[in-house]
C-alpha cells in the first residue's frame, strides 16, 4: 500500500457503523477489524479515511446481510489535516465494498465524494469515482 500524504486522524472505532455508499446491495456496515494497525494491548482499533477494514454488513440485501466483507473508508465526519495545512471533512461516514483484497470494488457506482487519499492509495475506486476531493 502506498503511504498517505495527510495527517489523517482514525476516528472510526471498532464497532462503528458505517454507510455503504455503492451499488453492492449492503446499506450499513459494522467495522470488525482494521488491517495493519497495530495497538497496544487493551486499546480499540480504530480506522480513517483510505484504511482496509473488514465488516459485517448489518443492513442491506437478503442475500448480503451478516456477510463478512472487505471495504475501504472513503469518508469521515472528523477533519483531518492535509500537509498543504487545509482540513478536510465530510457530511457522513462512508466505505465502499471490495470484491477481493487487491482492491476491486463491488459496486459499479459510488454515490457521493471520495477523498483524495483513497484514490492515491486505491487506484481501482479511484476509477468508478464521480467526485473527488
Amino acid at each position: 500500500m502506498k503511504p498517505l500524504k495527510a495527517k489523517i486522524s482514525r476516528a472510526l472505532p471498532h464497532c462503528a457503523n458505517i454507510e455503504a455508499c455503492d451499488n453492492s446491495g449492503a446499506r450499513i456496515l459494522k467495522v470488525i477489524s482494521v488491517r495493519s494497525h497495530k495497538t497496544v494491548r487493551g486499546r480499540i482499533q480504530s480506522a480513517g479515511v483510505g484504511d482496509f477494514i473488514r465488516a459485517s454488513v448489518v443492513e442491506g440485501k437478503p442475500d448480503m446481510r451478516k456477510q463478512v466483507v472487505a471495504a475501504v473508508i472513503v469518508r469521515q465526519k472528523k477533519a483531518y489535516r492535509r500537509y498543504n495545512g487545509t482540513r478536510i471533512r465530510f457530511e457522513d461516514n462512508a466505505a465502499v465494498v471490495l470484491k477481493d483484497d487487491a482492491g476491486n470494488p463491488k459496486g459499479t457506482m459510488i454515490k457521493g465524494p471520495i477523498a483524495k487519499e483513497v484514490c492515491d492509495r486505491w487506484p481501482a475506486i479511484a476509477k468508478v469515482a464521480k467526485i473527488i476531493v
